[in-house]
């Protein structure tokens, strides 16, 4: 009869108990159950020291973990994200033309190269006025000048400040590294060296100007012009130059076709 009373009890008291696990189980999240029934459901058994695992086992989280383990091994574990910004261009690239949205049109190419046309006109005729003089405006760097005028004037070389403070700031490096060295490499070395520096350090980047120094070194018939070389002939074409950039932006504006 005692036996039988404890029977009854016992499984009064385990109906109670999986009667509570379950209400936890639905109003509770699946941690908090997880923490605080176990140790009810599985006391005396001889699964205590898997309570867990079969308690997850029972609400589905065996299955969630098994998917999480197997994803984690499709894909390496680790989820990279990788922004266009990040990705490298492949090495070829740079040898490719650079890709715009259209074609440029008949007076983009016609204008640009009537401006370097008129451009070298107009300098070839001021250097039959100055032949007495011994002096020509037409120099190899003007050349370079126009293409960057003409051809690409919104870039940062084609700005006004950049031009003519590399004009005049690489020519004067020429002359002074042909005063301390005299002819030779190192006078062309130490006056290349200080105009790429001077135009990093100035903001005044303006691939054009960096020849000024080494043709002064190498022409004999610019040394008498001493420092005057400074503003003739580089940046005093550079003026004739920037009028003429004026107009052929004009006509690229307002004459299309």
């Amino acid at each position: 009869m005692a036996t039988q009373v404890r029977a009854n009890y016992y499984y009064h008291h385990r109906s109670n108990v999986m009667a509570a696990a379950a209400t936890t189980l639905t109003s509770s999240s699946p941690s908090t159950c997880l923490n605080s029934i176990s140790p009810l459901l599985f006391k005396g058994s001889s699964f205590i020291g898997n309570k867990k695992i079969a308690l997850g086992r029972s609400i589905g989280f065996e299955r969630t973990t098994s998917l999480r383990r197997k994803k984690g091994k499709e894909y390496g574990g680790v989820v990279v994200v990788a922004s266009s910004s990040n990705v490298a261009a492949p090495p070829w690239d740079s040898w490719k033309p650079e890709k715009s949205s259209s074609a440029p049109s008949l007076s983009d190419i016609l204008w640009p190269s009537a401006g370097a046309f008129a451009a070298m006109a107009i300098l070839g005729k001021m250097d039959q006025v100055l032949a007495p003089k011994g002096i020509s405006m037409t120099i190899a760097p003007l050349g370079a000048v126009c293409a960057v005028l003409f051809a690409s004037p919104s870039t940062p070389a084609a700005r006004k400040y950049n031009m003519f403070m590399a004009q005049i700031g690489c020519a004067a490096m020429g002359v002074m590294s042909f005063s301390i060295f005299g002819p030779g490499w190192l006078a062309r070395s130490t006056a290349l060296a200080a105009s790429i520096a001077f135009m990093i350090y100035t903001r005044s980047t303006h691939p054009p100007a960096a020849s000024l120094p080494i043709m002064f070194i190498d022409g004999v018939k610019l040394h008498h012009l001493n420092f005057w070389y400074a503003f003739f002939p580089g940046a005093a074409g550079c003026v004739i130059l920037s009028l003429i950039q004026e107009v052929v932006c004009y006509l690229k504006d307002n004459i299309k076709f």
